[in-house]
């Protein structure tokens, strides 16, 4: 017991450490531009620092996005991005309201802000090799969590997660959905988001993470309890 939470503060710990290293960025909702009316797709994996960028990007122009992990030897996303894209380099972003297809995190995070906000990408965005430099080390922080996959049987439907990328125990949540290579549907629901007071309706309470899994009807919080119910509903081996 003792050993259990030594792991979960350590866990807790290094994963708030990722998000102080980036200053809190996707940490709430910025200036809001027209909104899509369908929910935009992305192929990335959480242990990568370029997809970090992406991440905050979502959470603060406040977008829903379809993920499809690709973490090292996964056998599903990864083939199915080089067939469709020419190349196993993430993240990659689909946008079916414009028929746009990007590769590159700053070409996408350009994108997103002229297309889904006010123009201009913000400062902790905007960096160059200083914001690369921070989203990396972020990454030591937690080094190789949601990087490599672990055998899982995919899902019919995709799960559904409400999060936002600044919150760390959301964090490692999406660390182990990324690992097991389970798609699923991403409702940023950031500070200042206007979505909140749905959710707030929908779950109870403000608080995240917060998995729905419709293959199951499996609806809860906490984000210890999310990995455990993942590791024991989709993992074909003992974490």
């Amino acid at each position: 017991m003792a050993g259990h939470r030594l792991r979960r503060a350590i866990d807790v710990g290094s994963a708030a450490a990722a998000t102080l290293v980036r200053l809190a960025c996707g940490a709430r909702v910025g200036e809001l531009g027209r909104r899509p009316a369908q929910s935009l797709e992305l192929w990335e994996f959480e242990a990568c620092p370029y997809c970090r960028k992406v991440r905050e990007a979502l959470s603060i122009l406040d977008l829903d996005v379809l993920v499809r992990p690709c973490p090292k030897n996964g056998p599903r996303h990864r083939p199915g991005l080089i067939e469709r894209g020419g190349k196993a380099q993430f993240p990659y972003l689909l946008d079916p309201n414009t028929d746009r297809e990007m590769y590159e995190s700053d070409d996408i995070v350009r994108y997103l802000f002229e297309t889904y906000g006010n123009g201009r990408v913000p400062p902790l965005l905007a960096g160059g090799a200083l914001t690369d430099l921070s989203a990396m080390l972020g990454s030591l922080f937690r080094p190789g969590f949601g990087a490599y996959y672990r055998a899982a049987r995919a899902p019919e439907l995709p799960l559904e997660l409400y999060s936002y990328e600044a919150s760390p125990f959301s964090r490692i949540v999406r660390e182990e959905i990324s690992s097991l290579e389970l798609p699923y549907l991403l409702h940023n629901v950031a500070r200042g988001s206007p979505r909140r007071q749905a959710f707030v309706q929908r779950s109870g309470k403000m608080m995240v993470p917060y998995l729905i899994d419709p293959n199951t009807g499996k609806e809860m919080f906490e984000s210890a309890d999310i990995v455990h119910y993942l590791r024991e509903t989709y993992a074909l081996e003992s974490a």
